[in-house]
Formats: C-alpha cells, structure tokens, sequence
C-alpha cells in the first residue's frame, strides 16, 4: 500500500484543545451525531487521508459493524483495509504490531477490553518498549480500541475497565473521551501520532449525541477540558464518569453549591496542570473514576495534587470509583454496586460545607 503523499496531507489535520468551559463548547452550527457515529466518521476521515491506515479485529467487516462504529468501512475500502479476524486477541494485537513495523498505521478493534488481557505480552513488551528499544529510531503508531461494558447483566468478565494498568507502563498514551466530539478527535490525534495508544470506550457512551464537526480535526493528548466552573469544589472524571459528574454539578447548583468538572480526557498524558490550579481556587477535591478505588487513577490524581497543593486542600479528598469488587451479573446488584447519584450529591454536599 502506498503511504507517501497523503500522510502529509493528514499531518496537517488542525489540533485543537480545550482548557476552559468557553473553549470546550462545539458551535451550534454542526451537526449533532452520536459517540459511536463521531468514531464512525473519523475512521472513515482518517482512512481518506491516508491509505497507511488499515482496520482490524473481530467482525470490523460486520454488516453493523462494532456498535456502529464500523459500519460501512469495508464497503468504502475494501477488505485489504478492513480486516475480520478469528477470535485470537493475541495474534490480533501481534499482527498489528508488525504492520505499524512495516509503515501502516493499524487501528486495531478489541470489543471488550476483558480480553485484550490476552494480548498483554505483545502490548506490555512489544509495543511499549519499541520506541526505546530503538533509541527513538523506530516508532509503532498502534492505535487500540478497548471497549468496556456496562449494564444488562454484563459481569465481571465484561465492564472492567483496566485504564490505570496501562496508564502505568511507560511508552503507552491512553485516552478516554466522554464526548462525540473527543471520541473522533482523540482517534484522530491518535492515529497520526507516533506513539502507541489505547482508547478506553465506554459501551453506555455509544449513543450519546454532542456537537461534532464534519472536518477532520484532532484533540491534543494531556489537555483535560473545564466542562463547567465553579468556586466551591473541584470534580474530575473520567470516562463515563464525566456526564454523571455535570448531572451532580447540576444537583449541587440548585443546593448553592458550584462545582468545577474538568473531564480529564486522557490519563496518560496526565494534565496535573488544569487539575491542580482547579483545586488552587476551590480548595476542595473529588475524583470519579470508572474502575476499582485501590490503586487507581483516582489515588494519582489525589497523591498529584497533595505533592502540588497542600495547603490549598481546605478538606479531605473524595473518591467516587467502584467497589473493590467485580462486577455482578445480577441487574439488582449492578444497581448497588456502581455510584448512586443522590448519594453522591449528598457527599459532596458535604466536603462543600467543611471549612477547612
């Protein structure tokens, strides 16, 4: 395949990022599309600019495509490019690895990140090192898609999300956008980017409808977005977290409480930066999290800003993740299991009223 001319038409994509709430808003006059539509979209946009970009995984050719995130890619360049794969998520990621070798730049499809664990030597000690191993040499832009489910029964072994596990080993980007916007900005950035990356999808996401414009366009990696401000309490979230945050930054707002939300967009890179001056102002911390409270983003985000901040903390640090727990099967069980959104309200209701 050909790689030449058009990637430096996709190198010139306009990158943009967001810091404050003003700057974070999409104008009105484009379109509304869902989260699953937005990644549609930028595949099929990324795909145009250059024919290095190919598609893998497990029924990417699938007429509904994944979650309908593919739907219609392998219609429009053909299975040379969109490329079906059996149920081997080792080999998969392992065959992504070697076309990034050879000049492609693979995006590669995993429908539930459960099982992208089976790939955790290609990911851990290929694909992370490959760049130092080279001295900088040789770059590997593998971008993976992980999916994480939620809901209608799906269990422990489908709705983990693993994100600090990656986030933890050098070399590997890992983004978690919470828009349509950022789910097509993020993947773009992403796959013209020399590093590997992994976007953690939340499945609950997918149909989610925002503002997104028809153009190619990527968002800068380490810039977390102002999603709202405030002067009482500092909210960051991530994933999924962040509609539940602005849902309880507006339950606060009617008690007289302002919250800031910053939606985080990627874990690694980290913007301690946003975070941090944020709590400067506010003097009050709460960190949501998709995932187990131990050990966890939520925990980095805390050490972060009691290295940078400390006497600005006017209260304890919260954080609101899931139970130390995997997830039940039960619909009862799930209900329990993951945050409750008035008693969530009603915490951090709280830490606003603490003087500190």
């Amino acid at each position: 395949m050909s790689t030449g001319g058009k990637d430096k038409v996709a190198a010139s994509i306009q990158t943009k990022s967001s810091r404050t709430a003003a700057q974070s808003q999409v104008p009105i006059e484009h379109p509304e599309i869902s989260f699953g539509e937005a990644l549609n979209q930028g595949l099929r946009q990324a795909m145009e600019l250059s024919d290095s970009v190919v598609v893998l995984g497990q029924l990417v050719d699938y007429g509904p495509g994944v979650f309908g995130s593919t739907t219609g890619l392998v219609e429009r360049f053909g299975p040379a490019r969109v490329r079906d794969f059996p149920v081997s998520e080792s080999a998969m990621t392992a065959t992504a690895i070697g076309a990034a070798v050879v000049g492609l730049r693979p995006v590669l499809v995993h429908h539930r990140l459960d099982f992208m664990l089976y790939s955790m030597d290609a990911i851990v000690n290929w694909m992370a090192l490959w760049r130092f191993k080279s001295n900088a040499q040789s770059t590997l832009p593998v971008v993976i898609r992980a999916i994480v489910g939620r809901g209608w029964g799906q269990g422990p072994q489908h709705s983990k999300s693993l994100h600090a596990w990656f986030a933890h080993v050098p070399g590997i980007k890992v983004a978690m956008p919470a828009t349509a916007f950022d789910a097509k900005g993020l993947l773009l950035e992403s796959i013209f980017g020399q590093d590997p990356v992994i976007i953690v999808e939340h499945r609950s996401l997918f149909s989610l409808k925002g503002r997104v414009p028809e153009v190619p366009y990527r968002v800068r990696f380490g810039r977390a977005a102002v999603r709202r401000t405030g002067e009482d309490l500092t909210i960051v979230a991530a994933g999924v977290m962040v509609p539940f945050a602005l849902r309880v930054a507006e339950r606060l707002a009617a008690l007289g409480v302002k919250a800031e939300v910053i939606d985080l967009r990627t874990v690694s890179p980290l913007d301690t930066e946003t975070v941090c001056a944020s709590v400067e102002k506010t003097g009050r911390l709460c960190v949501m999290d998709p995932a187990w409270q131990s050990y966890g983003v939520a925990a980095e985000i805390v050490a972060r800003v009691a290295e940078r901040t400390t006497r600005a903390l006017r209260a304890k640090p919260v954080r609101i993740c899931h139970p130390d727990s995997h997830t039940p099967m039960s619909s009862a069980l799930e209900t329990q299991y993951y945050p409750d959104e008035t008693a969530v309200v009603e915490r951090l209701r709280l830490l606003a009223a603490q003087k500190g």
